[in-house]
């Protein structure tokens, strides 16, 4: 994967849940148009430990209107000549190990995110991936002990995940305290190697501009669900997004709303 580290431009993945609707990757492309770097997308699982209330309804409703790994990425790879950004794939470990690499590849993953994966555990699908051309994201909580930041820190691709607050994701009041001690660590860590991107509970413009300055950037998923599944077209996730865009890219210093 190729994630520009950012210079002066402060990184924006925005998320979506695969064949959570009809037209589901038109948000991929809403995204690219409104200023995206990459996006995220879901597999749907039925069983994610590491998901609040928001993304489990997505992921329900995918799977309640039939969506499948399969088709998910049969769609990718029909969308794959009109998006010029990378793709992240999200998913938990049981899923990868049943889709296999060699499908996610072919579908032009250019990232894949495990977060249920033990960093013990991680070294043969940190083979694989590498070998397939796709950038395994590792990620780091603010729990995380100084010597294990320093090994995630070696060992992930594309970027790292910085999980703002011990919890699933959802979407908060405000920024965590601890997202700027936790990103302030990693950046040391990464020592300028690799961008630090901030998500579980970015969900304004001024959060993402708190956290995106705080890292190098963020991953914004339940907000832009929540209003998937209150109806939100690609038009208007375009907007939403492009305000994120521009909240990252305004020079002023944004306190979280």
């Amino acid at each position: 994967m190729t994630m520009r580290f950012p210079e002066g431009r402060r990184l924006l993945v925005p998320y979506v849940t695969g064949g959570l609707t009809t037209d589901w990757t038109d948000y991929l492309l809403a995204y690219q148009d409104a200023g995206a770097d990459a996006v995220e997308v879901g597999l749907p699982f039925s069983d994610p430990m590491l998901d609040g209330t928001t993304i489990q309804q997505a992921a329900d409703r995918a799977l309640t209107r039939g969506a499948t790994t399969d088709a998910i990425l049969a769609d990718l790879t029909a969308v794959g000549d009109r998006l010029s950004i990378p793709v992240v794939v999200m998913t938990y470990a049981n899923l990868v190990l049943h889709t296999g690499v060699a499908k996610l590849q072919e579908a032009g993953v250019a990232g894949l995110i495990v977060p249920d994966l033990p960093l013990e555990e991680s070294g043969p699908l940190e083979q694989e991936t590498a070998a397939a051309g796709i950038d395994l994201v590792l990620l780091a909580a603010p729990s995380t002990p100084d010597d294990r930041l320093q090994l995630i820190c070696r060992r992930s691709r594309g970027f790292v995940y910085a999980v703002s607050v011990m919890g699933v994701t959802g979407e908060r009041a405000t920024v965590a305290p601890e997202t700027t001690v936790l990103a302030h660590r990693l950046k040391n860590a990464a020592k300028g190697r690799l961008p630090v991107l901030i998500g579980f509970g970015v969900s304004t413009p001024g959060q993402a501009a708190v956290a995106g300055r705080a890292g190098d950037g963020v991953v914004v998923a339940s907000a832009l669900m929540r209003r998937v599944l209150d109806g939100a077209t690609p038009a208007d996730l375009s907007h939403d997004v492009a305000a994120l865009r521009a909240a990252l890219d305004d020079p002023i210093e944004h306190r979280a709303a």
